[in-house]
Order: C-alpha cells, then sequence, then structure tokens
C-alpha cells in the first residue's frame, strides 16, 4: 500500500501539515451540514425536528460523542482522522526502528487506554462545544466593533455602582471574549508552524498533555480492522427468527455508526453543491434559466397618489422635478424610500416620520424602521 510522504522522506507514517488540517476542516463542516439538512427537513415537519434544530449544539454535541467514542474505541481515531487514514497513538518515551518500520507486534501497545480515550472525547466533543456556545453568547450581547467603545467604557465606569453583578460580568465577557479568542486562535497557529517545521511531534497542546501523536494508518491497521474469517469447517445450525432479530438488534447501533462515515461526508458535500448551484454565477442555474420560458416582464408597484393634505396636495405632483426630494425641494441626499413609493431625503424624512408617524406625500402610517435605503 502506498503512502504519503511528509516532504523528508525520514518517516513515512508522519501525516502532514496538510492532512490534519484537511480533516480539521471536515470536522468544521459537519456541523454547518447538519445543522442545514435539519433545518430543510424542519420545514417540512416542525412538529418533531423545531425543538432539535432550536437546540442544535446540544444535540450535534451529543452525536458527536457517541460517534467519536465508537471511532476512538473502534479505530483508535476521531471520525475525520478515521476519514483521512490517520490514527491516534500512546506515543512511546524511545523512538524504536520497528516503529518507523510499523511492524505489527507494536500496535497493541499504542493503542489508546480509558484516560486517553476520556481526555480525547473532552477535547473533540466538550472543547468545540464550549466554544460554540461562548461564540453564540457573545453574539447575543451584540458583540463585534462598537464606535462608541470609549464613550460606553467611560459610561460603565460612570454607573458602576448602580449595575449588577450580572451586568458587570456580560460587559466584561464581552470586553474579554475577542482577545481570548484571538490568542487561542494564536496559540494553535504556533504550535502548527512547530509541526511543520519539524520543531514538535503534536500540532495540538492537549495532544502533547496527553502525550499521543497521530499518525499514518499502516499496513497492519487495515488488516486488524478486517474481520476474522472462521476457521471453523463445521456448518452453522440453523438460528431461530428470534435469535437473528436478537443479534440484528445487537449490532444495529454500530452498523449506524459505522454508516456515518459515509452519510456525514455525504452531507458535506450536499451542501456544497446546493452552494454552487444556487449561486448566482453558476452556469447551471444560467442553463436552467435559459430553458424556462419566461412570462411578460412584471411591471413595478405603481406610486400611490398623493394627500389633497399632504405636502404636494393633489394635482401638483407634476411641478417635482426628478431627483427632487418632495420635502426640501433639492437634490435627494442619501435616497430613502417609503412603502407608499415615494422618495426622500433620509435626513428629511427621517425627521418627518419621527415627529408625525406618516408618510409626508400620501399621509399613510408610517414607523422609522420601514424606512428603506435606496442604492442608486
Amino acid at each position: 500500500m502506498d503512502f504519503l510522504n511528509d516532504g523528508r522522506g525520514s518517516d513515512p507514517y508522519r501525516p502532514s501539515l496538510f492532512e490534519l488540517v484537511a480533516q480539521e476542516q471536515l470536522r468544521e463542516s459537519l456541523q454547518p451540514a447538519l445543522k442545514y439538512v435539519l433545518g430543510v427537513f424542519a420545514q417540512s415537519y416542525p412538529r418533531y425536528l423545531l425543538r432539535i434544530v432550536n437546540r442544535h449544539e446540544e444535540f450535534y454535541a451529543l452525536l458527536m460523542f457517541f460517534v467519536e467514542r465508537h471511532n476512538l474505541r473502534q479505530y483508535g481515531a476521531s471520525f475525520a482522522e478515521n476519514f483521512y487514514g490517520l490514527k491516534r497513538r500512546r506515543k512511546p518515551v524511545i523512538e524504536a526502528e520497528r516503529a518507523k518500520a510499523a511492524v505489527g507486534s507494536a500496535v497493541q501497545q499504542e493503542k489508546l487506554r480509558g484516560r486517553e480515550l476520556r481526555t480525547s472525547l473532552l477535547f473533540l466533543v466538550g472543547i468545540p462545544y464550549i466554544r460554540a456556545k461562548a461564540h453564540d453568547y457573545y453574539e447575543q450581547l451584540g458583540g463585534g466593533v462598537d464606535p462608541e467603545a470609549l464613550e460606553e467604557a467611560s459610561q460603565f465606569e460612570r454607573n458602576t455602582s448602580r449595575t449588577s453583578i450580572t451586568d458587570r460580568l456580560r460587559y466584561l465577557f464581552k470586553i474579554i471574549y475577542p482577545y481570548a479568542n484571538t490568542a487561542f486562535e494564536l496559540w494553535m497557529l504556533a504550535y502548527n508552524v512547530a509541526y511543520l517545521f519539524d520543531r514538535s511531534s503534536y500540532y495540538r497542546p492537549w495532544l502533547a498533555w496527553m502525550k499521543v501523536d497521530i499518525r499514518r494508518m499502516g499496513p497492519e491497521d487495515y488488516r486488524a480492522q478486517l474481520p476474522v474469517p472462521s476457521t471453523s469447517s463445521e456448518p452453522k445450525p440453523p438460528t431461530s427468527i428470534i435469535a437473528s432479530l436478537r443479534r440484528l438488534l445487537a449490532s444495529s447501533p454500530k452498523l449506524l455508526l459505522d454508516s456515518l462515515k459515509v452519510l456525514l461526508p455525504l452531507s458535506i458535500f450536499f451542501i456544497k453543491f446546493l452552494e454552487w448551484w444556487y449561486h448566482p454565477s453558476s452556469p447551471a442555474r444560467s442553463l436552467a434559466a435559459a430553458n424556462t420560458p419566461r412570462g411578460p416582464p412584471i411591471p413595478p408597484p405603481k406610486m400611490l397618489k398623493p394627500h389633497s393634505r399632504g405636502i404636494l396636495g393633489i394635482g401638483h405632483e407634476s411641478n417635482l422635478r426628478y431627483g427632487e426630494c418632495p420635502i426640501c425641494r433639492k437634490g435627494v441626499v442619501n435616497a430613502t424610500a417609503l412603502p407608499s413609493g415615494w422618495v426622500f431625503c433620509y435626513k428629511c424624512v427621517f425627521t418627518e416620520v419621527e415627529e408625525k408617524g406618516k408618510c409626508p406625500v400620501t399621509l399613510l402610517p408610517m414607523k422609522t424602521w420601514q424606512l428603506r435605503k435606496v442604492l442608486i
């Protein structure tokens, strides 16, 4: 079996950084792909799937807990690592020549034990879940670049005595989270660079803590995954239907988890295909539009007529020149449209609607949130 090379040829079973990054990207693509598929089916079956979609992070973490535990126990690797032909091993204190030659006697000694399995599950499932919830909470607090950060900070100092402890903690979390997240990403980047230049055997810090490294699977690993053939030449006695059903039920969880090795990557392919298909520049959409018979063009909605008590009155709309604001009678600045169809300067119409709650021309009830910017 032919294996990729790490570029130096010293250790053919040491995966390249590109393989490790590829499996990381596969793992990160699973959650949005699964969320999209659930959202599509939730539109048809909201009674059963809407709660799952609303609690998607918890559902995904629970699902990946069973998937990753099965793969770690069965293959000694995470789902994405096994998909790319990688495995986890307990790194020996002294590297022997047989470790580089991948002799089969070393497989049992390199298998993960209970402590390594539990720690791997924590960093494969628990830490991504905590990061996802922290990011969602940061967005709920209105996280992002605040142009009035200095003013808000000074106001916070003035009102410290009047705010509760919960409000203070929320404010501190909103300030600290971007820096903590950036520091974490830089930490991961430093380990990637060290692994790329062969300064470290680990591309993640927690792998160094566990003394577990990532390796390419060898021939003995693939042989160990094959079912053991039966050596008995005696014919098997006929089994009853009940025994067959019991055996099927007992093996169904394993079959389901093994099938996810194919179903989850297929869901990612399905999402990428839909993104390509519905992209405005997709040739598939252009071809479909060319073959679709087009009817007459849909005319734009008609502009409502002015009210007699409006600022234009009745019969005076013809005096309004093109590109002129009906309020200030000057050229439109920062064009803004109302549902009535009339276009004004943003400053003029915002002040008018905020004070009177009506369209200045048609006198229809309006709110400021109904103002729409017009890109000219």
